[in-house]
């Protein structure tokens, strides 16, 4: 009897189990564990040392970069909060002309890499940009510095503020509106019902985004590179300490990344403690549909909108245009062509194929793995699924450079030597992209009935063909959704790139960087744009197959 039990407990997907966590420990926790030796032995005496720690924590230098961080941190969580939640709601409740079309550049403004917001604000508010140089010569006014703080916060404010936007749309989609209409005929309407009936409804949402953003930028590193000057952040300070050739040190840099992660997890268990407090269902039997807003409020819902959407779609417009302006040397000309795109293509071909080919081999591994690991968090819950579930959410928690450094640091030698090939970016990728993937494919297959898949098997088909056959065409939109988002994010992505890539594995984002160090603004500008219609495509092809006008989260 005792055989037979341990024959059907021990069954395929057992092995796939035990599988998807030795991968896991092979390519997360040994790599952890190893930045953590490193942050804790001497290099030269091989002895156990908090120096590192201390050096961080006594010099003014390096403690300050944290509290900056911090400070952008918050302010832009706020930000984002304040002005992302009050849209959602504008969007849900009321009509607003041309309102597929705003969604549309919404979602744009936030797909692309911040870093590239940076650059085109530095180019048209920049000590010589095109708005800055026309209000100083016939106006004589002198706009103030968008470098250091004030840059950070509002390139990244305005690349994330469509996070919040996103997920508080989805979560008024599940309110009822038999209680906004109660609230009315008891005298509560305008700003007074947003406030006490409608922000409690979509606080354990509110809560998520703003961790999202938290993290996002937390982790940034390209925006306060190009547009903070002295105002130096956390990532900027690990990734000069990992790759700086004079005065760098690979264990101050690992301890640096372990106090990262210890932040990050901190933020990230109060979010979840925050979010379990307030959870509770809600059956929406009469879903919020639009209504005419009349007088002054219609005048102000649509100058907002129209005003905040402009401001944040105006960067990429502009790079589209400065795409196709002359360029003589490093310096625009008057005049229009295609120089710049002509040059990118025959400077850097191979980034463009690279930005296809690496995002594109890691969408199939985490298709592969999401639907696995979706599939045995749901299907077959124990304590190994359980650790694997809670396993794949650790990278979502991990600034992206914190996850390059790991895995330099572990594949750097024998008997795994990865640094400087393919392999290792795609595993960056997937590891930082695949909880995405996984979230989206478990909320669809909680709504699967599991009795399909017991009438199938009944019916003689094995455990795999099951699967195969019956579950993932079910649970397809969970997966093309998670993956979709998982691509867009993936062929931005340039903190983990940054420090994998060679000259044969360089992609458009780390290229784009690169050539606005080197004060190439027309290739970066043509390789933005270039970026910007792959984002384009991707999400045309994500409403096309989802059947859906609207992306929510």
């Amino acid at each position: 009897m005792s055989n037979i039990m341990r024959r059907k407990k021990l069954d395929v997907w057992s092995l796939v189990t035990f599988i998807v966590l030795g991968l896991y420990v092979l390519f997360l926790i040994y790599p952890l564990f190893n930045l953590l030796a490193q942050s804790v032995v001497d290099k030269k005496t091989g002895a156990f040392t908090m120096a590192y720690f201390i050096k961080f924590f006594s010099k003014p230098y390096y403690f300050n970069t944290l509290l900056n961080s911090f400070k952008v941190t918050f302010a832009v969580t706020l930000l984002t909060v304040l002005l992302g939640t009050p849209l959602a709601y504008f969007f849900t409740r009321f009509e607003i002309r041309g309102k597929g079309f705003l969604r549309v550049l919404i979602i744009l403004s936030s797909m692309s890499a911040p870093f590239i917001g940076a650059y085109s604000w530095i180019l048209l508010l920049g000590r010589n940009g095109v708005i800055t140089q026309f209000f100083r010569e016939s106006m004589g006014i002198q706009f103030p510095s968008i470098y250091g703080f004030t840059g950070i916060l509002v390139v990244l404010t305005l690349q994330l503020y469509p996070l919040i936007f996103l997920y508080i749309t989805g979560a008024l989609k599940n309110v009822d509106n038999s209680l906004l209409e109660a609230a009315e005929n008891l005298g509560c309407s305008g700003f007074r019902r947003f406030r006490i009936i409608v922000i409690p409804l979509i606080l354990p949402t509110l809560f998520a985004g703003g961790l999202l953003v938290f993290m996002r930028s937390l982790a940034d590193f390209g925006t306060p590179m190009l547009i903070g000057e002295g105002f130096r952040t956390f990532p900027v300070t690990i990734f000069n300490e990992f790759i700086s050739e004079l005065g760098g040190d690979d264990g101050f840099a690992a301890a640096i990344s372990i106090i990262a992660i210890i932040i990050t997890t901190f933020i990230f268990l109060i979010q979840r403690y925050l979010s379990t407090r307030k959870t509770f269902t809600m059956n929406s039997m009469n879903k919020i549909r639009p209504i005419k807003a009349t007088g002054l409020t219609k005048v102000l819902i649509h100058i907002y909108s129209y005003g905040l959407i402009g401001l944040s779609i105006m960067p990429q417009f502009y790079i589209f245009y400065t795409s196709f302006k002359k360029v003589n040397g490093t310096t625009f000309v008057p005049g229009y062509s295609f120089g710049s795109y002509a040059t990118a293509f025959d400077r850097v071909g191979r980034a463009i194929t690279n930005t296809l080919l690496i995002p594109g081999v890691s969408l199939v591994i985490i298709v592969f793995f999401a639907a696995f690991i979706a599939y045995i968090t749901v299907r077959r819950r124990n304590v190994f699924t359980g650790i694997a579930d809670t396993v794949s959410m650790v990278p979502y928690i991990i600034p992206g450079s914190v996850v390059g450094i790991t895995l330099l640091i572990a594949f750097n030698k024998p008997p795994i030597l990865l640094s400087g090939t393919m392999l290792i970016m795609v595993i960056g990728l997937v590891l930082r992209r695949l909880p995405y993937t996984i979230r989206s494919s478990v909320a669809v297959l909680q709504q699967i009935p599991l009795n399909i898949e017991e009438a199938a098997q009944s019916l003689g088909a094995s455990k795999l063909k099951t699967f195969y056959k019956i579950t993932m065409p079910m649970m397809a939109a969970g997966l093309v959704a998670g993956a979709i988002l998982s691509w867009v994010t993936m062929i931005s992505e340039l903190a983990t790139a940054i420090l994998l890539y060679t000259g044969r594995t360089k992609t458009l984002t780390v290229e784009i960087y690169t050539q606005i160090i080197r004060g190439n603004y027309g290739i970066a500008a043509a390789l933005s744009t270039i970026l910007a219609v792959l984002t384009v495509t991707s999400l045309l092809i994500f409403n096309k197959i989802s059947g859906s006008s609207e992306i929510s989260m």
